[in-house]
C-alpha cells in the first residue's frame, strides 16, 4: 500500500502543540532526572550502613521540626498572602420595552433634529454600527427634539440601578443589611447626592457602609471599581460583602450640534447597568477573580485627547471621538497584554514571544513581534463592546475566532455600547449559550478615556443555575448568534 506524502507531513499547528508540551512541562522533565541523580549519587557515596546511622542520629532532632515546621510556613503563607476574592453573583438591567429605539428610529429622530449634512452623517453611522433594533434609550431621547434635562438623567439612572440591584438580592437572598461596602460608577452623570447615595437611601444600608463613587473613568470604569472593591474588601473582615454598581446616562451623551466627532457616541451608547455582589467567602460564591492589570497612557497627548468631553463652536456640550482612538485603543491593549501575559500564559507562549523580541532587537527592528496565543490560557473573552471597529481590531491584534469574539458582538447588537456595564452583559451572554464550565477561565478588557486598557480575570467555581432572574438575555437568547456583516 502506498503512502501519501502529506501523511508523511507534520502540519504546522501540531508542530506548534508538541512545542508547548515540550516547553510547559521542561522544568519537570529535567528536575526529575536531576533530583534522582543526586540522590542516588549521594547515596552510594556513603553505603547502606552510614545511612542507617545517620537517619538514626537525625530522628530524634528532627521528628519535631518535620511536624511544626510546615504547620508553621503554612500559617506564615496564608497570613501574609492576601485573600482571595470572589464574585457571589451579578445581575444586569434589561430596560423597559418602552425604551426601545430601533435603527430606523434613531435614523427618522436625527433627520428632524440635526441638519442635513449631521442627519446623513448619523445614518451611515448607524447602518454600519453593529446595533440592532432593540437597544434602549431613555424616553426623554424619543421625542424630536430631545428633551435631556436634570429629572431625566436621575430617571434614567434610578431605573437601571434598581433594576439591577433588585435583581441581584433576589438572585443571591442577600438582605441590603449584610452589604459591608458600595462602589458605584458613571462617568458623565455625577449628581449631588451620589448614585452610591441614592442606593444606601433605597435600600437602607446600614451607616457603617464604606462607599464610593467613581466617575470621569470612561467605559474601563467597571474594572476599576473592581479593584477598588477588592482592596477593600482585603482591608475588611473575613466573609465581608462588597456591591458594585456599574451604569451610565445616555442622555449626557446625547448631542444634536454640527460637529461630526461627537456625534459619534449618540449612535453607540445605549441604557445599561450591571450589579455585582462580591465576597471574601467562597462559601455560594460563583468565580474566584484572579488577576487585575490596569493601563493608562494619559501622559500622551493624543491618547489623552482621543476620548474628550467638551464644547463645540457654539457652546454645546458633547463627547468628541477623534479618528486615532482604535490606533490608540491597539497601542494601550498592546501594553497591558504584555502585563496580563506575564501572569496567565504558558511557558512556550512566554518563550516564543521572548525569542520575536530578541530577534527583534537583533536582526531586524521592522520585525513584528510574535503575538501570544491567548486562547491557551483563556476558555471565554470578553471584549468591550465599544463599537464595531474596535471589536474588529481587538479580534485582528489578538488573533481570537468568531467564536472568541462572538460575545461583543452579539452584545453590541443586543444590547449597544452600554459602556462600563458591557463586560456582564458579556458574560451573561457565554451563561445564557451554557458554555461556561467549572474551571474555565475568563478575560474581561474594558476600554476607556484617558486612553485606558483594564484587564479581569476570573475562574469558574460554579457554573449558572437555570434561573432566568438577572439574565438580561432571556427573552431573545435563542435568536443568536446573528450573522452580522462586519463591512
Amino acid at each position: 500500500m502506498g503512502v501519501r506524502l502529506s501523511d508523511m507531513l507534520i502540519s504546522p499547528s501540531h508542530l506548534k502543540h508538541s512545542f508547548e508540551i515540550i516547553v510547559n512541562n521542561s522544568l519537570l522533565l529535567v528536575a526529575t532526572p536531576a533530583i534522582a541523580l543526586v540522590v542516588l549519587r549521594k547515596a552510594a557515596q556513603l553505603g547502606p550502613g552510614e545511612i542507617l546511622s545517620r537517619l538514626h542520629g537525625l530522628h530524634q532532632v528532627h521528628v519535631s521540626l518535620a511536624v511544626f515546621l510546615p504547620f508553621a510556613l503554612a500559617t506564615l503563607y496564608l497570613m501574609s498572602r492576601p485573600r482571595s476574592v470572589y464574585l457571589v453573583d451579578y445581575a444586569c438591567c434589561r430596560p423597559k420595552s418602552s425604551c426601545r429605539v430601533s435603527i430606523a428610529s434613531a435614523t427618522e429622530n436625527a433627520r428632524f433634529s440635526l441638519d442635513d449634512g449631521g442627519h446623513q452623517f448619523m445614518a451611515r453611522m448607524l447602518k454600519r454600527s453593529g446595533l440592532g433594533d432593540q437597544t434602549y434609550v431613555h424616553p426623554s431621547l424619543h421625542y424630536i427634539p430631545p428633551r435631556s434635562s436634570l429629572s431625566s438623567c436621575w430617571d434614567e439612572a434610578e431605573q437601571v440601578i434598581f433594576a439591577a440591584v433588585d435583581d441581584l438580592l433576589a438572585k443571591t437572598g442577600i438582605s441590603p443589611e449584610a452589604i459591608d461596602i458600595l462602589v458605584t460608577n458613571c462617568t458623565t452623570f455625577n449628581p449631588t447626592p451620589s448614585l452610591a447615595d441614592t442606593i444606601v437611601n433605597r435600600y437602607k444600608l446600614r451607616a457603617d457602609i464604606r462607599s464610593v463613587h467613581i466617575s470621569g473613568m470612561g467605559c474601563s470604569a467597571g474594572v476599576i471599581s473592581l479593584e477598588v472593591a477588592r482592596n477593600l474588601l482585603h482591608a475588611a473582615p473575613r466573609g465581608a460583602r462588597a456591591l458594585m454598581v456599574s451604569t451610565e446616562s445616555t442622555s449626557l451623551v446625547n448631542y444634536t450640534g454640527k460637529n461630526r466627532a461627537m456625534l459619534l457616541p449618540a449612535a453607540l451608547f445605549r441604557m445599561g447597568a450591571a450589579a455585582v455582589l462580591l465576597s471574601t467567602s467562597r462559601s455560594m460564591s460563583r468565580f474566584r477573580l484572579t488577576h487585575i492589570v490596569r493601563t493608562i497612557t494619559a501622559a500622551q497627548d493624543r491618547a489623552y485627547r482621543c476620548a474628550y468631553q467638551e464644547e463645540d463652536d457654539v457652546g454645546e456640550m458633547g463627547i468628541n471621538l477623534s479618528k486615532e482612538l482604535v490606533a490608540v485603543a491597539g497601542d494601550t491593549l498592546q501594553a497591558n497584554i504584555v502585563g496580563i501575559g506575564s501572569l496567565v500564559l504558558p511557558p512556550s507562549e512566554k518563550l516564543l514571544f521572548a525569542l520575536s523580541f530578541v530577534a527583534r532587537k537583533v536582526f531586524n527592528k521592522k520585525m513584528k513581534l510574535y503575538v501570544p496565543d491567548f486562547r491557551t490560557a483563556f476558555q471565554h473573552f470578553c471584549i468591550h463592546c465599544g463599537g464595531r471597529a474596535v471589536i474588529d481590531a481587538v479580534q485582528t491584534t489578538l488573533r481570537l475566532s468568531d467564536e472568541n469574539i462572538e460575545p461583543s458582538r452579539m452584545t453590541l447588537h443586543r444590547f449597544g455600547n452600554t459602556s462600563s456595564s458591557s463586560l456582564w452583559y458579556e458574560l451573561a451572554y457565554i451563561e445564557a449559550k451554557r458554555r461556561m464550565c467549572k474551571g474555565d477561565r475568563v478575560w474581561m478588557v474594558g476600554f476607556g478615556s484617558g486612553f485606558k486598557c483594564n484587564s479581569a480575570v476570573w475562574q469558574c467555581i460554579r457554573p449558572a443555575s437555570n434561573t432566568d432572574i438577572g439574565t438580561p438575555w432571556a427573552d431573545s437568547i435563542h435568536m443568536y448568534p446573528l450573522n452580522i456583516s462586519r463591512k
